[in-house]
């Protein structure tokens, strides 16, 4: 069985990030960036013991911090 070949370009971003790679991506600390994931606002999926953060939830919680921001003003 052979594995057809990735569109060229289509891996340039990770899909799925580490706790420290997040922290970079959102600069925001180790302390906050758990404390999001406890209170759900930060979803995330585990592989073996490893605790990962999905793009798609690093974009969500994103949208979800402009919307409380939209309200403020």
């Amino acid at each position: 069985m052979t594995l057809a070949a990735p569109e060229r370009g289509s891996f340039t971003e990770p899909l799925l990030y580490r706790v420290t790679d997040a922290m970079r991506v959102l600069s925001m600390s180790r302390t906050v960036i758990y404390e999001q994931i406890r209170t759900g606002r930060l979803r995330t999926v585990k592989q073996g013991r490893t605790r990962l953060i999905p793009a798609s939830a690093i974009t969500e919680y994103v949208a979800l911090l402009e919307r409380e921001a939209g309200g403020r003003k």
